[in-house]
């Protein structure tokens, strides 16, 4: 049986953490040498298809987990809507209850909770809070403290070295080194919701990123050959860049995979131990070519290191599968009967019993897959009956991938099963003194003991430290460990051999009298809900107020021409910010420019060049620019979708530290829950979405550059953004526009408008007055009747029915009530 070495992470330690979808996946994680584990529960967790682990399994996980030295974190990593505080809160006091080590939170209401209701628990802000800069970090931390930040899995080697700019002490980082990538950035993927009504903030995910896409360039479709998987991204596996991001100051290295298997567990996690302990001078084992056929083997669309190295968009997503493949074994040179030769042989091994797959280039519904009978020289042959292969659809030409190796798997699992967990132990340094005619004394920790019969001169073997190390190491299958041994006997001495162990079973037994209880109860404070919530006045009675945003110089024209009172620009260009503002001058219209989406490390640019413009009010998309922007008290400042505002409490929050006007009410309530939002919070902070084609996916991944160029970055990719119109056509025959922004990010705009007009009664009703309509690609004529349809509706000249009528008509691709309904 394998004997597995304890690691309890500290504070200067890099951390290898490792992911448990249930408790096969805890153990292997443990076995294979993880310093800590993260988990989800049935509520709250954005890995709902897990098994996960319920409030009755904690106190054992916990006790496991912290009996082997090992750290356990509870991802709570969604949204959280204001009907579901008080059930939050509850969870909250559980899990410090049982000794949780962490939290891994998205939502901002929820982390303020946290810290105020778990105090004793650490606070780690999740991925999903899209953390993507150092000014980003900085306004978290303003809010509460944080134990440490999951940054954004988009940054570069290069990008997160800058974090350590932040004045010390800062937030300890942890960044993802291996696992499945998502195409979006986490907590600004809207799609699942979008698309199916629900939310990867939720977890939920539908994963319409590994789906094929046909592209459509200015009305016509893109024969782009077997590359249809246009948003799947390869995985990630940066086990040869753990030198850098250690070096980069990185604390915690993060596995992906809670949905994942135990083996899957166990064999990357003991690849990465093996990398870590390497790259910090605790090992001098390298990582080895067998080491990296496991990490592909149990589970592989392709490895990349996704963005850590850099920008390089074919290289994550080549576009030509979307599920797992493995290694690449070749291409078939020859076939005939029931075998095939190969040819570009790769030095994967290869024996009966393996699993493969036949890629059949762009037809995926004539793939095949089999396990190999027998190996004849070159020849791979399979069984005629019983592979279930038409072996009149393989072809020359078609490549060859190996899927699955029932050897490694079994070896795996056995790893796992039957590896010898060393307990985490008290060390013990023993202080020892006595003199010739007094009893030896042994103390440690607070406790000694004392031998019933004094020390005697020695005649022969004289008492030494090697003597009492000899019996006093002999601890077994107690809770201690010896250490070091102050030696303070005076003269030669001797004591009988069983009077030393007399003395070890009376120490033990009196350690174990004085220890603490075993769980780590961290406690709950007395703070409730309502404690965090705003208070909420009467309404004030405010006449309903439009706004609109618009994304070209001839949509700003029509809601001037319609004397619209804010107007919102999410130009691509933001250089053309001064030209909107200009056309404002003269008018009462306030002119509010919007921040791209995202803001990687060196991006503050965009928002001086925003402030150059001198608008009067802005729209703030990320953290980094509420950090920018939250001393600049003369702008209207409007916080936007993206910052998921799901809840009472987190709304106070960017009130009142970010000191904003307006918030936009997240795209993932339904009108059940954004009319509690508005019951919870006064509802003059508000402005809902009214209209909109629902951006889905941001991406840092650019569908222009990927395959409609042959470039790798902006600088060689020809910019077919700015001269091509795009549309994605999903399974289903929608087209769905895909647009850049400034920093060459793609968004995916649902090709279906969505319209919130047969709730707005109701929304009124709570003193909701501010409502805004985003234009995406309409004309001059198109912007007019699109703004002119909903002013009407809100100044009561039309009815719900007529307006939805009207709006059909404009919009060519349909529309729908989506995520409201």
């Amino acid at each position: 049986m394998a004997s597995v070495p304890i690691r309890m992470a500290t504070d200067l330690t890099p951390e290898l953490l490792s992911p448990a979808g249930n408790w096969d996946c805890a153990r292997a994680a443990v076995a294979a040498g993880a310093d800590a584990i993260y988990f989800g529960m049935p509520k709250f967790n954005a890995r709902l298809r897990a098994d996960n682990f319920t409030e009755d399994d904690l106190p054992e996980l916990m006790e496991f987990l912290h009996k082997h030295g090992v750290k356990g974190f509870v991802a709570m990593n969604t949204l959280i809507f204001t009907g579901e505080l008080e059930a939050a809160a509850q969870q909250l006091r559980n899990i410090a209850a049982a000794g949780v080590d962490a939290l891994i939170i998205q939502d901002l209401g929820l982390a303020k909770m946290a810290r105020e209701i778990a105090p004793g628990v650490e606070l780690h802000a999740s991925t999903q809070m899209t953390i993507t800069s150092p000014e980003g970090l900085r306004f978290i931390e303003s809010l509460f403290p944080l134990e440490r930040a999951v940054l954004a899995r988009e940054l570069s080697l290069k990008e997160i070295g800058r974090f350590q700019s932040l004045a010390d002490p800062h937030t300890p980082l942890e960044v993802f080194v291996h696992g499945a990538l998502c195409v979006a950035y986490s907590g600004q993927c809207l799609t699942s919701e979008s698309l199916g009504q629900r939310s990867a903030n939720r977890g939920e995910c539908a994963q319409a990123c590994r789906m094929p896409y046909e592209i459509v360039v200015d009305g016509e479709i893109q024969d782009l050959g077997e590359h249809r998987y246009l948003l799947s991204p390869q995985d990630l596996a940066a086990v040869d860049m753990i030198p850098g991001l250690v070096e980069a100051g990185v604390k915690s290295f993060k596995i992906e995979g809670r949905l994942k298997t135990p083996e899957y567990v166990a064999a990357v996690t003991r690849v990465y131990r093996k990398a870590l302990d390497a790259a910090t001078g605790k090992g001098t084992d390298p990582v080895t070519s067998s080491d990296r056929y496991e990490l592909e083997m149990t589970f592989s669309r392709g490895l990349t290191t996704g963005w850590l190295g850099g920008t390089n968009h074919p290289y994550l997503t080549h576009g030509r599968f979307g599920k797992k493949r493995g290694p690449l074994l070749g291409t078939i040179a020859a076939c005939g009967g029931t075998w095939i030769e190969l040819t570009g042989r790769t030095e994967v091994p290869l024996k009966p019993g393996d699993g493969v797959v036949f890629d059949a280039g762009e037809n995926r519904d004539l793939e095949q897959g089999a396990k190999i009978w027998k190996i004849e020289g070159e020849r791979i042959v399979f069984h005629r009956t019983y592979s279930g292969i038409n072996f009149s659809r393989i072809k020359p030409g078609h490549t060859i991938y190996k899927t699955s190796d029932e050897r490694l798997e079994s070896d795996i699992r056995r790893f796992w099963q039957t590896a010898k967990l060393r307990e985490l132990k008290q060390r013990l340094d023993l202080t020892v003194t006595g003199n010739p005619g007094e009893a030896l004394v042994v103390a440690t920790c607070g406790c000694e003991v004392r031998s019933e019969t004094p020390l005697a001169p020695a005649s022969k073997h004289a008492l030494s430290e090697e003597t009492l190390r000899a019996q006093f190491g002999r601890l077994g299958d107690t809770p201690f460990e010896l250490g070091a041994i102050d030696f303070r006997v005076e003269g030669e001495c001797h004591l009988a051999l069983s009077e030393l162990n007399r003395l070890r079973r009376a120490l033990v037994d009196l350690l174990q009298e004085e220890a603490p209880a075993p769980a780590a109860n961290r406690g709950a404070s007395r703070v409730t809900v309502t404690d965090l919530l705003p208070p909420v006045p009467a309404p004030p009675v405010e006449d309903p107020q439009l706004s609109v945003l618009c994304r070209t110089l001839p949509q700003v024209e029509a809601a001037l021409d319609r004397g619209v009172a804010v107007i919102h620009c999410d130009f691509e260009d933001p250089r053309r910010y001064k030209e909107a503002v200009a056309l404002a001058a003269s008018s009462p219209s306030t002119m509010s420019l919007a921040t791209p989406r995202i803001l990687k490390p060196g991006e503050n640019g965009y928002l001086k060049l925003i402030e150059r413009a001198e608008p009067g009010g802005v729209l703030l998309r990320n953290l980094a620019a509420l950090d920018y922007y939250k001393d600049r008290g003369e702008l209207l400042k409007t916080g936007d979708f993206s910052l998921n505002v799901a809840n009472p409490i987190t709304a106070r929050l960017l009130r009142e530290h970010a000191k904003l006007d307006r918030l936009t009410v997240s795209y993932d309530l339904n009108i059940g829950q954004v009319l509690d939002l508005l019951h919870g919070a006064p509802p003059e902070w508000f402005e809902l979405t009214l209209h909109q084609h629902m951006p889905m996916f941001h991406m840092e991944h650019c569908v222009f550059c990927t395959f409609l160029s042959k470039g790798t970055t902006y600088k060689d990719c020809g910019r077919p953004c700015e001269s091509h119109v795009v549309h994605l056509r999903d399974r289903v025959g929608q087209m769905h526009r895909l647009m850049a922004d400034v920093g060459c990010r793609n968004t995916l705009f649902n090709g279906r408008a969505q319209t919130g007009a047969r709730f707005y009664d109701e929304l009124r009703d709570t003193g909701l007055a501010k409502f805004r309509i985003e234009l995406l690609d309409e004309d001059d004529l198109g912007a007019l009747r699109t703004i002119t349809a909903y002013q009407d509706f809100i100044a009561g000249k039309t009815d719900a029915v007529t307006l939805l009528d009207n709006v059909k008509a404009l919009e060519k691709l349909g529309v729908t009530e989506g995520t409201l309904a």
